[in-house]
């Protein structure tokens, strides 16, 4: 099953946004893991930490990374480096707004949907309309 692993710069936000998507999960067997803040728990991120949440979500199938703002594409950026090429190459950073990429990529992982399909349905909630 793909893993999701949430980075924002709030730890609080990157863990309540997992919440909200986990509604939308039909299995128990989902890996999600939140990456926010730093290391002593202030307001930014932290390669390591998601580096990680990138371990501990990663059951083979790969691992979908999506995040809040652009210093977070950068530290997820370092992370995927420090995991090495066998590891790396199945881990990607969705394109997509973090909350409703969270819940599409949480609902398609859910249903044990493969690792492209997890991206495409993250990146497809940029679409959502909202009016």
């Amino acid at each position: 099953m793909v893993g999701i692993v949430v980075v924002s710069h709030s730890n609080k936000l990157a863990e309540e946004v997992i919440k909200i998507s986990m509604q939308m999960c039909q299995s128990n067997e989902l890996k999600i893991a939140a990456a926010g803040g730093t290391f002593d728990n202030r307001f930014g991120t932290d390669a390591n930490r998601i580096m990680e949440a990138i371990t501990e979500v990663d059951t083979g199938d790969g691992v979908v990374i999506l995040v809040d703002l652009g210093s977070a594409i950068m530290s997820a950026e370092l992370a995927i480096e420090f995991l090495g090429d066998v590891v790396a190459k199945n881990v990607h950073i969705a394109d997509a707004p973090i909350v409703e990429g969270s819940i599409a990529a949480v609902s398609q992982a859910s249903i044990g949907a493969t690792l492209q399909e997890v991206i495409t349905a993250a990146e497809d909630a940029k679409n959502y309309p909202k009016k």
